[in-house]
């Protein structure tokens, strides 16, 4: 048995195609974890589930769709004899726009997936978990949920609104045996992000504002997610984890302070 005590485990990752969701997954998978690739992309997820092996299957899901989410989760709990022990919330989408200008369709897509996808697939792959008394919920935000994003508003509420879903899920769900927390990136280099990084200026320029003084990958964003579902964080539940290098902690460094280095 490795070190995080997770071989043998079912996990399911939503938004399972992305650079993020691939991430995850690898890593997972790496544990002996047994993967549920589940995304809209089937074409482009059934490739990872076979390059991971172990049991690995994809299931199409539009997270912005409750009665695809049931489905899904009902699938899980056959092929598994039991459910999932673990839930990996990631799936996301962006509309930019500010927010006097953000049309209902745009803020009603992004809460669909964003928040309300997430509280229907804790509901759908959770029932299981409580029945056996226990299971982890890790749930993907961003700092944009505590900085607010310029010309990102629906973006920022929906990943604000995780942070509190978590915090909640923690507090109702952490009597029968459930621990559910957040992890929120920074500037992650992602297949979405990677048109930025292309402009030398521009990458260059980010790197500078990151204390650590590089871009996350999305492997950071996974090993942090790993720990926090493996029994290594057993007493951990309701927190938010941010893995930025930093960037929020500057601040105050753009401050003018003349006098002072």
């Amino acid at each position: 048995m490795s070190w995080l005590g997770l071989d043998g485990k079912t996990a399911v990752i939503t938004g399972a195609g992305g650079g993020i969701g691939q991430a995850l997954a690898r890593a997972f998978a790496a544990e002996g974890v047994r993967v549920v690739l589940l995304d809209r992309n089937e074409e482009r997820t059934r490739q990872l589930a076979d390059e991971l092996g172990n049991g690995a299957f994809v299931l199409s899901c539009d997270l912005s769709k409750g009665d695809e989410i049931a489905a899904a989760a009902e699938t899980v709990e056959a092929e598994t004899e039991g459910g999932a022990d673990i839930l990996i919330n990631n799936a996301g989408i962006l509309r930019p726009g500010p927010l006097e200008s953000v049309s209902e369709a745009d803020w009603s897509a992004m809460l669909s997936v964003n928040l309300n996808g997430y509280l229907a697939a804790a509901q759908a792959f959770g029932r299981s978990m409580i029945a056996r008394g226990g299971g982890t919920l890790v749930h993907v935000a961003s700092i944009a949920g505590t900085h607010p994003q310029p010309a990102s508003g629906a973006y920022s509420a929906s990943k604000a609104a995780i942070l509190m879903l978590s915090r909640q899920l923690a507090y109702e769900w952490g009597p029968k045996g459930i621990r559910s927390n957040t992890v929120s990136p920074g500037l992650v280099r992602t297949p979405l992000s990677e048109p930025f990084y292309r402009d030398a200026g521009v990458k260059a320029k980010r790197e500078a504002m990151v204390p650590l003084g590089r871009i996350a990958e999305p492997k950071d964003m996974a090993d942090v997610a790993l720990f926090l579902a493996s029994p290594r964080a057993s007493y951990v539940t309701g927190q938010d984890i941010v893995v930025d290098g930093g960037l929020s902690q500057t601040l105050m460094g753009l401050v003018p302070r003349p006098g002072y280095a």
